[in-house]
């Protein structure tokens, strides 16, 4: 092994430990990283750390602040409104749109994940549940024969990676809800609801989990 190759395993390293930290909530919001005990429960130097900081921050998971340091971003509020608005707008219209080509494979993949989140509440692990969750919907709207509405979607759910993998960290009380509108939403498509009907539930699903948020951040 070569030596820049050494030195890029062990940022990589750095790297996917501390965004996997964030994202699990190990690491909340406000907490502040300390460089050198990070670089020592990793058995490498401070170098591959600092790297790893500077492309989180770029990633906009953390802060960096001199005489301050690094610290864990939280969700920006006006952002996350924004992109929740807008997500619920195209997402829902690109599932209407995809109605036709809906199949009973598609439906039954549908049906397979929300079992797994359903599971997933137990022992509950919000990013694998949003990971989930993103799937679940892909499902439902990437047979939209419009590009342009569906270019829309995957610039609003990267907007919200970019925000936080898992906002279900902050209101993990709405994973169970979302796992029930999940399968009233299959049961309209199943039963050939009108794509109008459809394209309400959908949009009213995402806007439920922004008003949980927005409620949950008024009352903190």
């Amino acid at each position: 092994m070569s030596v820049e190759t050494g030195a890029t395993s062990k940022s990589e390293l750095a790297y996917n430990s501390i965004r996997n930290r964030i994202l699990s909530g190990e690491y909340a919001p406000g907490h502040r990283l300390v460089l050198s005990r990070i670089a020592e429960d990793l058995a490498v130097s401070v170098v591959p750390v600092r790297e790893a900081i500077r492309r989180l921050e770029a990633e906009k998971l953390l802060t960096f602040e001199r005489n301050v340091g690094a610290t864990v971003a939280g969700i920006d509020p006006t952002e996350y409104l924004y992109t929740m608005q807008t997500l619920s707008i195209v997402e829902s219209a690109a599932t209407a749109l995809s109605l036709p080509a809906l199949g009973a494979v598609d439906l039954a993949e549908a049906q397979r994940i929300n079992a797994a989140m359903k599971d997933c509440l137990a022992q509950f692990d919000p990013v694998r549940f949003t990971s989930l969750n993103h799937d679940f919907h892909e499902v439902l709207y990437r047979s939209c024969p419009n590009p342009h509405l569906l270019d829309l979607v995957h610039r609003g759910w990267n907007r919200l990676n970019a925000l936080r993998t898992s906002t279900f960290n902050f209101i993990p009380g709405r994973a169970a809800q979302s796992v029930a509108e999940h399968e009233e939403l299959l049961r309209l498509i199943e039963s050939r609801a009108a794509p109008d009907v459809v394209e309400a539930a959908a949009r009213a699903h995402r806007s439920a989990t922004l008003d949980a948020y927005l409620s949950q951040q008024k009352s903190a």
